[in-house]
């Protein structure tokens, strides 16, 4: 079969099985095809009428077998670009999703350019916004946790392949590693989903690993148990910077509030909606 059909078939295959629009489907059966072949898209473009070898061709359609299945196409090709960066991903970490982009902007707000500030990431996954921040702001001294040494492996390796030496990864249920640290800025796109919620069953999270998805009844567990250490570790006038869920912008503020944050505000995702709280202490 030749490149360009077997792309076509592909595409088809996931738009009908998985319902996504047709633009989508075809680029994630693109993404498939690069990724078994190594190339780039201008190469698929310029070589699609040549004939895929039937050992390629059987790896493609395992591949596109893996897709209908459900997985997500971040782990099938065992990377996504964030903010930029490509970053390795693997069924230990949360797949980094354009929702956090918009923490790491208002971190990236807080953190004036020549300053050489201190910066926290809890429940660093992949190292995302961990990351970005540290290649941004190159200044900075950044300290990434995660409770989950498997996570932390993957932070680990993709810090190394960026080159980036401001960064410390420590394994860390939240503070727990961190005894008297002091820190200007502390980010965290924690568990917030309830813990009974359906969409936990549906589409990507359902591979994805449930101690980064959900936290208790009500989804905000961790976010509770965050913002009543975070003034601890916290440097006068420091922020903490909460990702959350759709709903959860007024409860994660009345916590702020209730801990003593001042300067309390909102952050809207690319949707327009409250996707990120934060405070002053």
């Amino acid at each position: 079969m030749r490149i360009g059909e077997a792309i076509r078939q592909a595409g088809q295959s996931v738009q009908n099985q998985l319902g996504l629009d047709s633009a989508g489907a075809n680029v994630e059966a693109n993404l498939l095809c690069q990724h078994l072949l190594n190339v780039n898209r201008a190469w698929l473009i310029s070589h699609e009428s040549e004939t895929l070898t039937s050992k390629q061709q059987a790896a493609f359609e395992a591949l596109v077998q893996r897709r209908l299945k459900g997985e997500p196409i971040a782990y099938i090709l065992g990377s996504r670009e964030f903010y930029g960066l490509p970053l390795k991903t693997t069924p230990a970490t949360l797949i980094p999703r354009p929702d956090t982009e918009t923490l790491v902007e208002a971190a990236l707000a807080k953190i004036p350019q020549n300053a050489s500030l201190n910066i926290l990431d809890l429940g660093t996954g992949t190292g995302a916004v961990a990351l970005v921040i540290a290649s941004e702001r190159p200044q900075t001294k950044v300290t990434a946790v995660d409770a989950s040494p498997e996570a932390l492996k993957v932070a680990t390796e993709n810090a190394q392949s960026l080159n980036l030496c401001n960064v410390r990864l420590i394994e860390s249920n939240w503070f727990s590693a961190l005894v008297s640290e002091k820190f200007d800025v502390i980010v965290s796109n924690p568990p917030y989903i309830a813990q009974d919620d359906e969409h936990l069953k549906q589409g990507d999270l359902r591979f994805e690993p449930l101690s980064a998805l959900a936290s208790g009844a009500d989804g905000l567990d961790d976010i509770r148990k965050i913002i009543q250490d975070a003034p601890d570790f916290l440097n006068p006038n420091g922020w903490l910077m909460l990702e959350h869920g759709y709903d959860q912008a007024d409860a994660v503020a009345a916590l702020l509030n209730a801990r003593g944050f001042r300067q309390i505000d909102h952050v809207k995702d690319i949707a327009g909606t409250l996707r990120v709280t934060f405070g002053a202490i």
